[in-house]
């Protein structure tokens, strides 16, 4: 949970603010009414302080010496003014606060709001800026910074092309037009070889031209453009509106790939990711292992508990299972069936690491209607690869069916059965 000091004298504002934040529940805010009132209580809350949300004009700081006072500290500060001035707003913005927000509406405190938890998000966020000129460069970096993004550099698109290889996981790069080396234009382009837009986003930079050359940009595989010299905010909007954007479709194909209960992977993504380790077990003539699993007696639990509890149970199974084969592919398959697939494992290592998994659940419980429950398992493992993966399965079911017809609560592999 993220501490903020909201620091706002208008008791109507803190009224508003004290309303909206109820649905912020990751965040947890400590309130000032002055100047005073803030020194005191940064001092008791200054070791887990993450921002500060500051009205611009207190009783005893009418100059904005409160904002001043807190990036003294180094606390990102986020203003809130009920008159916009151009000269104080860019002021304000070269000494360093977050962003300069106009009292005007219930939106500009929940944008606020949105800010924080931005900042939360961006301190995960690996960002490239590649730029020829030093103080561009560096100026670029302390804006982002300001942000709280991760923030690497590069001075061409070549040692550009080394970041990105050594660091995987940068999510935006900015890139100058006119670099020597390898310019903007080629980096793009080299990049989009093999990084789509919906992994990396490229917003390019350039002081020179005019339409054309934001067009060129993006037809070479940018997502946006920037003109020099440019607004502070229009660096953050553009920023920001790119990284929700990539979060967005991140946050698409997650859901699309994942079990909405149990957060495992879905039944797509295990026939998509193992088919291709079916096909390389195949290939290389080496063991794959893939298990049917069920939790026994799960219609009785759901008709004696109801289905909010049915609901807790999977939950549940689907964390312990997790929580001991995070090394292999496991996937809900639906209703109380999951699959699990274990490359490199012969029958007799897989049987041995399931039945352990089974006798380890049988020691667990879980709290049902104040009601301490013990649930069971059984499950069918082969090795017999098959044609594909569709055949491997059918074995592993006829197998999971002769466990449950044995009463359940066991492991039964085709070894058993020859």
């Amino acid at each position: 949970m993220k501490k903020i000091l909201i620091i706002e004298d208008s008791t109507t504002v803190t009224k508003i603010l004290k309303h909206l934040i109820k649905n912020h529940t990751d965040i947890s805010p400590v309130f000032a009414g002055t100047f005073a009132q803030s020194q005191e209580l940064y001092e008791q809350h200054k070791a887990d302080l993450f921002a500060a949300i500051i009205d611009l004009n207190l009783p005893d700081a009418p100059n904005g010496e409160t904002v001043d006072f807190f990036l003294s500290k180094q606390i990102p500060s986020i203003v809130l003014t009920a008159n916009y001035q151009d000269e104080k707003r860019e002021e304000l913005l070269n000494k360093g606060i977050v962003d300069y927000i106009i009292k005007e509406s219930r939106y500009s405190y929940n944008y606020a709001l949105k800010l924080i938890h931005r900042l939360d998000k961006n301190q995960y966020i690996k960002v490239l800026v590649t730029e020829d000129s030093k103080p561009t460069r560096t100026f670029i970096k302390a804006l982002l910074e300001k942000h709280l993004y991760q923030v690497i550099e590069a001075s061409n698109g070549i040692e550009a092309l080394e970041e990105l290889q050594q660091n995987p996981d940068i999510k935006l790069l900015i890139t100058d037009h006119n670099m020597p080396e390898m310019d903007g234009f080629e980096l793009v382009r080299t990049i989009r070889q093999n990084v789509d837009k919906s992994n990396l986003v490229i917003i390019g930079l350039s002081g020179e031209g005019k339409g054309a050359l934001s067009a060129k940009f993006i037809k070479n595989g940018a997502n946006d453009f920037l003109q020099k010299p440019f607004y502070h905010e229009e660096l953050y909007c553009r920023v920001m509106h790119n990284i929700e954007e990539l979060e967005l479709i991140e946050k698409i194909k997650h859901e699309a790939n994942h079990d909405f209960l149990t957060h495992l992977h879905n039944r797509r993504y295990f026939f998509n990711h193992g088919t291709q380790l079916h096909h390389t077990a195949n290939k290389n003539n080496s063991p794959l292992a893939v298990a049917m699993i069920s939790i026994d007696y799960f219609k009785k639990l759901n008709d004696m508990y109801g289905h909010t509890a049915g609901d807790e149970i999977l939950t549940f199974f689907a964390k312990e299972l997790e929580h001991a084969f995070s090394r292999f592919l496991i996937a809900r398959s639906d209703g109380e069936k999951f699959y699990l697939m274990m490359p490199g494992l012969n029958n007799e290592q897989a049987y041995t690491l399931l039945d352990k998994f089974r006798d380890l659940l049988a020691n667990m419980s879980i709290d049902i209607d104040d009601d301490d429950t013990t649930i069971s398992f059984s499950a069918g493992i082969t090795n017999h690869i098959h044609d594909n993966l569709d055949h491997q399965l059918t074995e592993a079911e006829q197998l999971l069916s002769r466990a449950k017809e044995a009463g359940g609560n066991m492991v039964v592999c085709d070894e058993a059965n020859q």
